[in-house]
């Protein structure tokens, strides 16, 4: 079985401020490591950690039991730094939380840049009913682990 290299995904990146980007990114072989209130919510916190420090705005987000989808504009930061931060202090704060000091995360994320002409608000809501599609709820309103400027 061929090895992941994830190095050719960043191949072609580009950071570009004030553009939309949808972030995708994966816990360590798939653990379930926010069905923990208390994990999901530290993961929250670096987020709003992000935008607080400018490099980002976060326009929507969700924390699934294995994974993170993130809708954010971009500011002062190139892309991967925005991510790279994030990643490490989650991991920080999830293993301060007592989360065996493994990985976290997957190396490397998938990232998309909305065209201009995209629908933000489609995507925000795509993003925020994540829960719904994978039988985790019947309805948004019953998972706490999500955000978007529009509320």
């Amino acid at each position: 079985m061929p090895q992941p290299r994830s190095h050719d995904i960043r191949r072609g990146r580009y950071s570009e401020a004030g553009r939309s980007y949808l972030l995708t990114t994966v816990t360590h072989q798939r653990r379930s490591l926010f069905h923990d209130f208390h994990h999901a919510r530290l993961v929250i916190q670096q987020l709003r950690r992000c935008e607080l420090e400018r490099s980002c705005r976060s326009l929507a987000w969700v924390v699934m039991p294995d994974h993170v989808h993130w809708l954010i504009e971009l500011k002062a930061l190139p892309l991967g730094e925005v991510m790279r931060r994030f990643k490490a202090r989650s991991s920080l704060a999830l293993h301060r939380a007592g989360v065996p000091s493994q990985r976290v995360w997957q190396a490397g994320y998938h990232d998309r840049a909305l065209r201009r002409e995209e629908d933000v608000l489609h995507v925000a809501r795509y993003i925020v009913a994540n829960p719904v599609r994978a039988g985790l709820v019947r309805s948004v309103r019953e998972y706490s682990h999500w955000d978007a400027v529009w509320l």
